[in-house]
């Protein structure tokens, strides 16, 4: 566990639970009304039961032009603050579509710069 100053403060009351971060071995493609907006051979898996396994993209892999960061943002108490983004060619349904934390706790460093899909909004594809 890094201790560079910004601990998760949900390991610091739960250190027996397990959010485990490694890389996805395939290609992920995410696309909305048929255009790719992300493709990478570099996306993560983010496994944090009981919930289902969450692929992160790299920031780098993805087309911003086809997004629009939204004033929405929740908090996780392992990963930190998450940020929003809509997939504009989505239209209504792409709304807050992406989700990413920009500045995540130490013991989620993996995933800076790093974001994820909400697969009932956009389509994502695995190879």
């Amino acid at each position: 566990m890094s201790r560079t100053g910004n601990p998760a403060p949900g390991f610091a009351k739960n250190p027996d639970r397990v959010v485990a971060v490694e890389p996805y071995r395939g290609t992920v493609i995410v696309r909305a009304g048929g255009t790719a907006i992300a493709s990478s051979s570099r996306a993560l898996t983010l496994t944090e039961p009981p919930y289902p396994p969450v692929l992160y993209i790299p920031f780098a892999d993805i087309d911003f032009s086809k997004l629009e960061k939204t004033g929405h943002s929740t908090h996780c108490p392992y990963k930190g603050e998450a940020s929003y983004w809509n997939v504009t060619l989505a239209g209504a349904a792409g709304q807050n579509a992406m989700w990413g934390y920009e500045a995540p706790y130490d013991e989620m460093a993996a995933i800076k710069d790093h974001a994820a899909f909400y697969p009932d909004k956009v389509s994502v594809e695995t190879q």
